[in-house]
C-alpha cells in the first residue's frame, strides 16, 4: 500500500509551482499543501499536544464565523502507517471546517516508531483531547464525527467500531454520532506485501485487526466511499464493510466514485479539484444528518 505522496498526481495548474518548491526538497504532498486555495475558516490552534510524543500533536481548525456549538470532526490522514504529517493535510481540516465542523486534524505515531495497536492508541488520546477540550474552541463535545483516508480511514472505523480504544481513553463511545471513511483497508487478511506484515504482524489476534470483524448494530452511522480507479486499496473493502454493518442492523452507505484513483478520491475534497466528484458535499451532508439527529449543548 504506497503512501500518498507516492501516489500522488498534481494538477496541471500546480506543476510550474511544484517544480519551484522541488528545488527545496518539498514533497508533492506538501507542495499541494502550500499551493493549493483553501475554503474560509480560521486555524485555532496549531502544535497543541495531546500526549508526551512529538507525533501527538494536533492542529484545530474552525468555521469563518459563528461561535458554534458546531459539530467536531476529527480527520485522520493516510500514509500506510508508515508516513504523514498533519501540515500538509490544513486544507482537508478547512475545508471540513467550511462545512461547518470544528475539525480537529492529529498527528500519531508510525512505523517503525510503533506498530499496531499504538496508532489506534493515539487516535484514540486525539478524540479524548477533542471531547474534552472542543467547548472552549465552540465545538459540541456530544456531538464528535471521524473521518479518513486510506490508512486514516482504517483508524476512524477501528476507533468507531471497535469500542475498547475509546474506553481506554475515557471517551463514551456513544459521542462518535458518524464516521466516514475514504478508500480506506478494512479486510486485509492474509497479511502481504511489504507494509502490512511489519506493521500489524506481530498482533496477538489477527482477527481483531480487521475492522470488518467489529459490525454491531449500535455502530455509529458509517458513510464508506472509495474510487472505482483505485488501484492501490481495492473498493470491494468498502462494499464488503458496507454489508457487514448493514446485515448487523447499524446505517451503513456506500458510495463508489468510479472515476476516481486512491488520491482521487482525497483531491475530490480540495477547491480546486471539488469539481471531479461530489465527495466532500456528499460525505459532509451523510455527516451532518446524524450529528443534527443528535441535540446540541446549549452554550
Amino acid at each position: 500500500m504506497p503512501s500518498l505522496v507516492r501516489s500522488l498526481r498534481l494538477p496541471a495548474m500546480l506543476v510550474l509551482g511544484v517544480a519551484a518548491l522541488a528545488l527545496g526538497a518539498c514533497s508533492p504532498l506538501t507542495a499541494f499543501a502550500n499551493l493549493t486555495p483553501t475554503d474560509p475558516s480560521r486555524k485555532l490552534a496549531g502544535d497543541v499536544a495531546y500526549g508526551p510524543d512529538p507525533r501527538q500533536a494536533l492542529d484545530v481548525y474552525a468555521p469563518a464565523e459563528g461561535q458554534g456549538p458546531w459539530p467536531v470532526a476529527v480527520f485522520f490522514y493516510g500514509g500506510s502507517w508508515e508516513d504523514g504529517r498533519r501540515q500538509d493535510y490544513g486544507w482537508v481540516g478547512r475545508a471540513l471546517a467550511a462545512e461547518g465542523f470544528l475539525t480537529v486534524v492529529p498527528d500519531y505515531r508510525l512505523h517503525p516508531q510503533v506498530r499496531f495497536p499504538a496508532f489506534l492508541e493515539d487516535g484514540a488520546g486525539a478524540v479524548a483531547w477533542a471531547a474534552n477540550n472542543a467547548e472552549r474552541f465552540g465545538g459540541d463535545p456530544q456531538r464528535i464525527v471521524l473521518a479518513g483516508h486510506s490508512a486514516g480511514a482504517y483508524n476512524a472505523l477501528m476507533l468507531a467500531l471497535d469500542e475498547t480504544y475509546l474506553e481506554a481513553a475515557g471517551v463514551t463511545p456513544a459521542r462518535i454520532r458518524a464516521v466516514a471513511g475514504l478508500a480506506g483497508p478494512y479486510d486485509f487478511l492474509p497479511l502481504t506485501g511489504e507494509i502490512t506484515p511489519k506493521v500489524f504482524g506481530a498482533a496477538e489476534d489477527l482477527s481483531a485487526t480487521q475492522p470488518v470483524n467489529f459490525p454491531r448494530a449500535d455502530a455509529p452511522p458509517a458513510f464508506l466511499a472509495a474510487g472505482g480507479e483505485d488501484e492501490v486499496v481495492e473498493a470491494e473493502d468498502t462494499r464488503i464493510l458496507q454489508a457487514r454493518l448493514s446485515a448487523a442492523g447499524a446505517p451503513a452507505a456506500a458510495r463508489i466514485y468510479p472515476d476516481l484513483g486512491h488520491a482521487g478520491i482525497l483531491l475530490a475534497l480540495s477547491r480546486p479539484l471539488r469539481g471531479s466528484a461530489p465527495v466532500l458535499e456528499e460525505m459532509t451532508a451523510f455527516l451532518r444528518r446524524h450529528v443534527d439527529a443528535a441535540a446540541p449543548n446549549t452554550r
